[in-house]
């Protein structure tokens, strides 16, 4: 009766620890995410995602806002569009798979989700 008190103790003790680090984990990915979309993106998504980078009026089509643009895309569409790029007539994006690791890409993603809200 103890060993199996102890046993799901531990195993609560286990899981609680994977929940906190998980969300760790999510909040330091999208700080890195921060920077890497600071020093890449800015110039056309601007700032706050709203599409106003100083590059973005020179751009036709220029970029639009998160919140809008990103409706109804999965983390894999986005991660897709960041790393192979986009040319059509409706969207235009440079691909960045060779500049980012697929690390830095999924932190860009998060970055830009926390943006879209």
């Amino acid at each position: 009766m103890r060993t199996k008190r102890t046993l799901k103790s531990g195993l609560m003790v286990i899981v609680g620890a994977a929940l906190v680090w998980g969300a760790a984990a999510s909040v330091a990915q999208a700080e890195d995410g921060k920077a890497i979309y600071s020093k890449n993106c800015v110039m056309c998504h601007g700032a706050s995602g709203k599409g106003d980078g100083p590059a973005a009026k020179a751009m036709k089509p220029p970029p639009g806002e998160f919140s809008a643009k990103l409706k109804g895309m999965s983390d894999a569409d986005m991660t897709t569009l960041i790393k192979e790029g986009a040319k059509t007539a409706e969207k235009k994006h440079p691909a960045f798979g060779k500049k980012l690791s697929d690390e830095q890409i999924t932190a860009v993603v998060q970055y830009v989700k926390e943006l879209a809200k």
